[in-house]
């Protein structure tokens, strides 16, 4: 790859200024260094992005591809906010390297969608960056490049097979196409409408899938930076104001998603693509965008600078300027297959707001500051959450509602663990080494069976949601490794036995979590659903069992550096994680875990453990992650009764949790 030495040198992008004085100029100064960055990789003639790293299972083509069209993004939308001011000469070097990809002679030239799948969301990147510039290129190119262009991205005409935020990659290819004179099918269009209004579940949330019996519970960053950005994107591209209809929903998820940031700009952690980073910022801007509320002027670009600093102060953008796979630093773990060096830049929808020009209200009103909320709790609907967030700067979110069940495999399986932790936060990750997939022990509640091989927690059914209680259940399994005295099939690598139903509770009171857990056996059903047959024939586990509570794994780079004690650690900056037995609790320690995570070489984890328990015998301890000492007894009392538990807090707040199944 060819180190274009005329390009602008890299700059340091954000500064320790007054953001309402210097405004838009700060963005612009990182994207052109990002990109400029990201260029030192490309072919002669533009049209591949090669960076180093990781290769996509699409393959080098096709991730040297994604290079191109996502950093074009960024591109687009700082000389599109400037108004065609393009110093350093980005339209000419994207128009050079689209001749290219487009040229199906070219030696440089693009997968197409028939031979990529991956080419579609590459093709929509390159549309929108085409609709948002078209003054300063697309009006500039030769007619025989135009129609080459138009032949490219015409692939997607009538391809189907999108179940999620994919369909919104044809809509706003089709969208270009129909607006420069090409093919386009009104059938697509409908198909997928009727695809996205299925997913959309209420209160700005859509579900980036649904499960094969039509169980919507794929809740992530996507509802955000996809189903969100993309509208907007489309209207733009047809010249007209975003729908009512999507104001409507944009401004419900924003209202909500501002408290999945803490307050020193850390988003929550959960989800696959972790990797774009600061395109969870896309949905702020979008709502800036279309005037679409609710935060107040300016708001939105003081959220969106805490954010980008967040991750810039981390070392997300390395000593060569790019943006690595990981969430601080380059963390390969943290990759999907789909992800390659090249898919880290989708990030540039992080930068969206650069489509606002300069004089913008967002870019130069200073909102007054908030009072200031020591714990502000709230019940997310959608995603079945509970979020904590406390003015420490840390985001808590108690899991009772996703799952990331979208293709249910007929096989042995692992919990997902950017999906299925009963809790999440903005400054803990869960274990995604092999072996903390293969027995989870981090923000998880298990059975662990004679040998101690902790339960996964499977597909989740919920029961109830409010501020303060949340309770689900589901039915374990666990999973057995080669080697393991439970020898799978001959045909099969990796088996699986079937537990029984076990039943969660979160009641939250501000940094104190109740964590309650009982079993019950599976009860019989006549006409099962085919996901649960799919599992029928697996063997059915028998116990005892031990209920185990698993806390937050605190990040470390240094163990002997945090304090522990039985089931708490605190690290030298006061961020503390502990679970404390309540009832039938008879044993807690401190697991060290001794690999590295996506915020540091190494973490603790605290953990409660029970005695054998029987069935409808409730388990209790109380989970905290936070600063400073832990509050001595919070829980005045727990009662439990058949059917019935309630918590005393020592507050004077009294929960209630209606408890099926519960028997003592």
């Amino acid at each position: 790859m060819t180190h274009h030495s005329d390009f602008p040198p890299p700059v340091t992008g954000l500064t320790d200024v007054d953001p309402a004085r210097v405004g838009r100029v700060r963005w612009e100064s990182f994207a052109d260094a990002l990109v400029a960055s990201a260029w030192n990789y490309a072919s002669p003639s533009g049209a591949l992005l090669d960076l180093p790293g990781p290769v996509s299972a699409s393959g080098r083509w096709s991730t040297a591809h994604e290079g191109y069209a996502r950093t074009f993004l960024a591109a687009a939308f700082r000389v599109r906010g400037a108004d065609g001011v393009d110093p350093s000469r980005w339209m000419e070097r994207y128009a050079s390297g689209l001749a290219a990809g487009v040229d199906p002679y070219h030696a440089e030239r693009w997968p197409t969608i028939a031979e990529r799948r991956q080419s579609v969301p590459e093709a929509a990147s390159i549309a929108i960056a085409l609709s948002e510039t078209k003054p300063w290129l697309w009006d500039r190119l030769d007619e025989s490049v135009q129609a080459r262009t138009i032949d490219y991205l015409a692939g997607v005409v009538g391809t189907a097979g999108y179940t999620n935020n994919w369909t919104w990659f044809q809509n706003v290819i089709e969208a270009f196409l129909a607006e420069v004179g090409g093919p386009w099918s009104q059938a697509d269009l409908d198909r997928n409408d009727e695809i996205q209004e299925r997913l959309y579940v209420r209160d700005g949330w859509y579900s980036d899938g649904a499960n094969p019996v039509g169980a919507k519970q794929n809740f992530d960053y996507y509802a955000g930076w996809a189903w969100h950005v993309y509208p907007l994107l489309h209207a733009r591209i047809q010249r007209r104001e975003l729908s009512a209809t999507h104001k409507e929903r944009l401004a419900a998820y924003v209202e909500q998603a501002v408290d999945l940031i803490g307050t020193r700009g850390a988003p929550l952690f959960q989800g696959r693509s972790l990797t774009y980073r600061f395109a969870m910022l896309a949905p702020f801007w979008a709502a800036a965008i279309a005037d679409a509320g609710p935060l107040r002027s300016g708001e939105t670009r003081v959220i969106a600078d805490r954010v980008l600093q967040y991750f810039r102060d981390a070392g997300a953008v390395d000593e060569r300027g790019l943006l690595s796979i990981g969430w601080h630093r380059e963390f390969l773990p943290i990759r999907q297959l789909y992800t390659g060096a090249g898919s880290t830049y989708w990030a540039s929808k992080g930068l969206l707001g650069l489509l606002l020009p300069a004089d913008h209200p967002e870019w130069v009103d200073s909102p007054p500051a908030d009072a200031r909320e020591p714990v502000r709790q709230r019940a997310l609907e959608a995603p079945g959450w509970i979020v904590v967030r406390t003015e420490d700067g840390i985001v808590r979110a108690l899991n009772h509602g996703t799952d990331g069940d979208r293709h249910h495999p007929e096989g042995a399986r692992a919990d997902k663990p950017l999906y299925q932790r009963l809790a999440y936060s903005n400054v803990t990750a869960p274990d995604l080494s092999p072996n903390g997939i293969i027995g989870p022990r981090e923000s998880h509640t298990s059975l662990l069976d004679a040998d101690g091989v902790p339960s996964h927690r499977g597909r989740i059914e919920r029961l109830h949601l409010s501020e303060r209680v949340a309770v689900s259940r589901s039915r374990v399994h666990w999973l057995d490794m080669p080697g393991s005295v439970h020898t799978p099939d001959s045909d099969v690598w990796v088996g699986m036995r079937r537990g029984p139903v076990v039943t969660t509770a979160s009641v939250v009171n501000g940094v104190h979590e109740l964590r309650l857990a009982w079993y019950e056996p599976v009860p019989v059903v006549a006409h099962p659903t085919k996901i649960d047959d799919a599992d029928a024939a697996w063997p059915a586990a028998s116990g005892p069992w031990r209920v185990r509570f698993d806390g937050w794994a605190l990040p470390v780079d240094d163990p002997h550096e945090a304090e522990t004690s039985a089931g708490s650690a605190v690290r030298a900056d006061g961020i503390r994680t502990s679970v404390i037995g309540i009832r039938v609790v008879d044993s807690s320690g401190v697991r060290r875990g001794g690999i590295p995570t996506p915020f540091s070489r190494n973490s603790l984890t605290p953990w409660a453990e029970t005695p054998e328990v029987s069935p409808g015998q409730v388990a209790a301890a109380l989970v905290i992650l936070g600063t400073g000492s832990p509050d001595r007894d919070p829980i005045v009392s727990l009662d439990v009764t058949p059917g019935s538990i309630t918590v005393r807090w020592a507050d004077g707040t009294v929960d209630e949790v209606a408890a099926e199944g519960v028997v003592r």
